[in-house]
């Protein structure tokens, strides 16, 4: 298995990637202004990505890191100046007030949804055999949690905790109102399959009643 600070080098640029891609989306003006199509230029991320390889290629790359710092004690920096650089500049942006806002940010964002999915959600520990089953399992459980998150913008309810406040009478109302509107298309397709049925037998008399003009068939 690879590392946290092997795989940062390989993510950022697909993540680079997505954002060109969404950045040139055609009537897409307002996501277009919040992003750059040139990719990231800032790399926000937990302790476990820091090392002096992670921190140096970046830099190389002109991609500013707000990468927390693991307490390794006293470092000692012969023959690695520009290793020291890179981890001095990391730490004095971490320590500034943006970059806490960075750290705070993603706390907010990322870290809130692991617990949430990985915690609460159970999937701490998953009880599967081989490495693509685990995915599939992931993908949709992290795919039920971005639908709690649109339902909870759409609706203001999207967890099971969430309904603890709701009136107990909205539910039998949701169902009744669901009932009405399945009533209502049913009725509405009846209506059109017995359209053409009523169309044939009106044909049919009519062709019946032109080809009898009299009782005695003169």
């Amino acid at each position: 298995m690879w590392g946290d600070t092997s795989t940062i080098l390989e993510t950022l640029p697909q993540a680079g990637e997505h954002v060109a891609e969404v950045a040139c989306v055609p009537n897409n003006e307002e996501v277009g202004e919040r992003v750059q199509a040139e990719g990231p230029r800032e790399a926000v991320t937990d302790k476990g990505y820091h090392s002096n390889d992670t921190l140096q290629a970046l830099a190389e790359v002109e991609v500013r890191t707000y990468i927390s710092e693991p307490d390794r004690g006293q470092r000692r920096w012969k023959d690695k100046p520009e290793a020291q650089q890179a981890v001095y500049g990391n730490r004095r942006r971490i320590c500034g007030e943006r970059g806490k806002q960075l750290l705070r940010r993603r706390g907010e964002l990322l870290e809130r949804s692991f617990a949430h999915a990985y915690e609460t959600g159970g999937m701490r520990r998953v009880y599967l055999r081989g490495r693509e089953n685990v995915l599939k399992r992931v993908l949709i459980h992290v795919g039920a949690l971005n639908l709690s998150l649109v339902m909870r913008q759409w609706l203001g309810k999207g967890t099971p905790r969430g309904w603890q406040g709701f009136s107990a009478n909205a539910l039998p109302t949701l169902l009744q109102l669901w009932m009405v509107v399945l009533a209502g298309t049913t009725q509405e397709s009846a209506s059109q399959t017995a359209a053409p049925a009523l169309c044939t037998e009106s044909s049919s008399h009519s062709t019946q009643n032109e080809q009898i003009t009299s009782a005695t068939d003169c």
